[in-house]
């Protein structure tokens, strides 16, 4: 089992800068895969950004490519969101999801079915 818990989300300005956590607990596979997803109100999930445990992988989507980046501490058991030049738009509520970094799984990372763990999520939103 593991547990993901997101921090790190609040109110910010347009143009503004938030760094999200997603600490892990349990037992988090030894290779796996964590990303994050966002949900604004009224839409679909959308995928964000995921990182492999070794750190050579990494992808954002177009959405937030250039402006967000993703990181990991493994003593911690942490990943990270850095969140700059923040936009309207980009409010939503953030999760963090958790799974094996399966061949599969480089297909399918913008779907749901590739992550076995979920967090409750934390708020950003974005003033104009």
């Amino acid at each position: 089992q593991v547990q993901l818990v997101e921090s790190g989300g609040g109110l910010v300005q347009d143009g503004g800068a938030l760094r999200l956590s997603c600490a892990a607990s349990g037992s988090p596979f030894s290779s796996w895969a964590t990303a994050w997803f966002r949900q604004a109100a009224g839409k679909e999930r959308e995928f964000v950004s995921y990182i492999t445990w070794n750190g050579r992988t990494k992808y954002q989507s177009d959405s937030v490519k250039g402006r967000f980046t993703i990181s990991k501490d493994n003593a911690k058991n942490t990943v990270y969101l850095q969140m700059n030049s923040l936009k309207p738009e980009d409010t939503a509520l953030y999760t963090c999801a958790h799974g094996r970094a399966t061949p599969d799984f480089f297909v399918y990372y913008r779907r749901d079915g590739p992550y076995d763990y979920w967090g409750q999520g934390t708020q950003v939103t974005v003033s104009s």
